[in-house]
């Protein structure tokens, strides 16, 4: 099973090496010649301040994301699950994981990257600034990648769980069927209604819980089985392709 996360607009800076992302040891090698389309084209805007700062949507402020953007062929590198942080990647705590986390997040834990695509909780990334929706020169991000993601997550055998934002769902969407798109609902009186406050932590938490126990899971029934063992609840969503995860029972889980 795989679980397919979003990335953050906010991320850890540093880490090893000073020559930049390697192409060639990332997965999802059949995604090389959008990633070097991307690299290339944000490499020409970085030396722009005033566009960069318009089509990656931030203020002057925020200056130092260009020259994040400006330094990639030399930045150092991550594994993506240690380099992303914020209200989602918090609660997994990447820089306390052990080897056999490391190792499950490995198999089990893809990042959906504006830059370079999808890459493995373990693939090596630096820091950068590109969301779904920045306009970069030439071609928009969707039309860039939509096509060669999805043909990507079509080649993976495994049942897909999507835990991406609809935005980054845009940039490839996961094969209909084998896959189930996460949806955090709330469910404190009763009723089940989509959640924005605690989408991002809950589906964290979720993240932290697999990393914990490192089931082996083959099947959606099979997701559900260990949740509900954990006091998660798993539900079928309210359409048709979608699982509701009950917000309060990840955030406060019984048993």
């Amino acid at each position: 099973m795989l679980f397919l996360l979003p990335p953050s607009e906010t991320k850890v800076d540093g880490g090893s090496g000073a020559s930049g992302v390697d192409l060639d040891a990332l997965a999802f090698p059949s995604l090389r010649a959008q990633r070097e389309d991307v690299l290339s084209r944000l490499a020409v805007l970085s030396h722009d301040v005033e566009a960069s700062l318009a089509a990656l949507k931030i203020g002057p402020r925020l200056r130092s994301e260009v020259d994040r953007n400006r330094a990639l062929p030399t930045a150092p590198v991550l594994p993506a699950l240690a380099r992303y942080t914020g209200v989602l990647f918090d609660p997994v705590r990447a820089s306390g994981l052990s080897v056999d986390e490391w190792a499950w997040a490995g198999r089990h834990l893809v990042v959906h990257s504006a830059l370079l695509g999808l890459v493995s909780a373990t693939d090596l990334v630096p820091a950068y600034r590109l969301s779904h929706d920045s306009r970069l020169p030439g071609a928009s991000l969707k039309a860039t990648w939509r096509a060669a993601v999805s043909q990507s997550l079509a080649e993976v055998d495994d049942v897909v769980v999507d835990l991406r934002s609809e935005g980054y769902v845009g940039l490839g969407a996961a094969p209909a069927d084998r896959s189930t798109y996460l949806r955090v609902v709330s469910g404190a009186d009763g009723a089940r209604r989509a959640l924005n406050h605690f989408n991002k932590k809950s589906k964290g938490l979720l993240v932290r819980a697999l990393l914990d126990d490192r089931p082996s899971l083959e099947t959606l029934d099979d997701l559900v089985e260990w949740a509900g063992g954990r006091g998660i609840v798993l539900e079928p969503g309210a359409r048709a392709g979608e699982t509701a995860l009950v917000s309060e029972s990840v955030l406060t889980p019984v048993g």
